[in-house]
């Protein structure tokens, strides 16, 4: 029978700004491929970003998720409370996320189809 503290030692919990980083960003999953030293590991690394780009759907569908309920905000406050100062901050944050669905997009099908020389 294990306790709290064993299952504690096993597996330390990250703090909750750690995971909301990780909910949202998905930079900590790849590695740099530039930092790379030789040819092997430079391919290595390159392999491991590919593999690791499977998940970045999962990324894209939380940002299109995060653009929606921005942009809905934006009108709740521009449409109904006639707050036009909010609903401006809605909508530019509604772009920002926009824009990052598209750096998503492009990191995705980069990795997925990108031919090895």
């Amino acid at each position: 029978m294990t306790t709290d503290k064993d299952s504690n030692e096993q597996s330390p919990e990250l703090p909750f700004r750690s995971l909301l980083y990780r909910f949202l960003f998905f930079d900590w999953l790849f590695r740099d491929v530039g930092a790379a030293g030789t040819r092997l590991e430079r391919h290595a690394a390159f392999q491991h970003n590919r593999r690791m780009s499977r998940y970045l759907p999962v990324y894209l569908r939380r940002w299109s998720f995060l653009t929606a309920f921005d942009f809905a905000l934006g009108v709740l406050f521009e449409k109904v409370l006639q707050a036009g100062l909010l609903s401006a901050w809605f909508f530019t944050w509604s772009c920002v996320t926009l824009t990052g669905m598209l750096v998503i997009t492009v990191a995705w099908l980069i990795l997925t189809h990108a031919r090895l020389s």
